[in-house]
């Protein structure tokens, strides 16, 4: 039998607890097939460490694993197994900075206000960091994940259906169901070639410019929603004291994807 590897992606936060448990699992099954199994940090630290090697000492230097995989991905023999990760914030940016700071790794912090050369050129690499930044280059090839159009003809025509919940289990299900993305959402269809000018105005009438010189083409759709605080806030409050008085585990799934293509 001829060997094998397949790469396995070390990520973040759950994940990474995933990747204790299960990863020992994998290497055991493939280890008798003589396939290896090797790991590539592409969590959000890695990255950071990868874009930042100026005064890091050779200990602390690691590979740009997210470049690497990025090349493997466009070949058919390429085995990854991609975790989650995190679609990192500016404020979760910061703090893996700070901590990786704290652990003595010398990198610079994020620049909020970049003004020489040099800030520019740190906040150019952080901004390549955060976001989904990992998603745009392990999908690229052969890591289509669009269902095939039998697959999708099969779930039509044999609908899966959902069990009832047992009598007397706790389990629920919530949304908000007002003033959310979903409820919020607007769309809209340039008429012809336009150039549009994006504006908040705030409940005291003042305007301020958030983007301008957008230009669209006919029949182009420009679609827009909103989040309310308040009633985010509302609506934990009240499953929060649901759970706790029914006594069962409480799960929260925010998520507001923007995919570009």
């Amino acid at each position: 039998m001829t060997d094998s590897t397949i790469i396995y992606t070390y990520t973040d936060e759950a994940p990474a607890l995933a990747t204790a448990s299960f990863l020992p699992i994998i290497q055991a099954v493939t280890g008798q097939a003589g396939v290896d199994v090797e790991i590539r940090d592409i969590s959000l630290g890695g990255r950071i460490l990868a874009a930042f090697p100026q005064k890091l000492t050779p200990e602390q230097q690691v590979g740009d694993a997210l470049a690497e995989l990025g090349g493997l991905a466009t070949l058919p023999e390429a085995n990854i197994i991609k975790l989650p990760n995190i679609s990192a914030s500016i404020p979760q940016l910061k703090a893996a900075i700070a901590e990786l700071q704290a652990l003595g790794y010398d990198i610079p912090d994020y620049p909020d206000d970049p003004q020489s050369v040099e800030d520019k050129d740190i906040r150019a690499r952080y901004d390549r960091i955060k976001g989904s930044a990992v998603n745009p280059v392990l999908r690229e090839g052969n890591s289509d994940r669009r269902a095939p159009l039998a697959v999708k003809n099969y779930a039509k025509k044999h609908p899966h259906r959902n069990k009832p919940f047992a009598v007397g289990s706790k389990t629920r299900v919530a949304t908000m169901g007002h003033d959310d993305f979903k409820s919020n959402e607007k769309s809209w269809v340039a008429a012809h070639d336009d150039v549009l000018t994006i504006r908040h105005i705030a409940e005291d009438g003042t305007e301020t410019v958030l983007k301008e010189g957008l230009k669209v083409l006919p029949r182009e759709i420009i679609d827009a929603t909103f989040l309310s605080a308040a009633a985010l806030d509302a609506f934990l409050a009240e499953t929060l004291a649901a759970a706790s008085a029914d006594d069962v585990l409480y799960s929260v799934h925010l998520k507001a994807t923007m995919m570009k293509v």
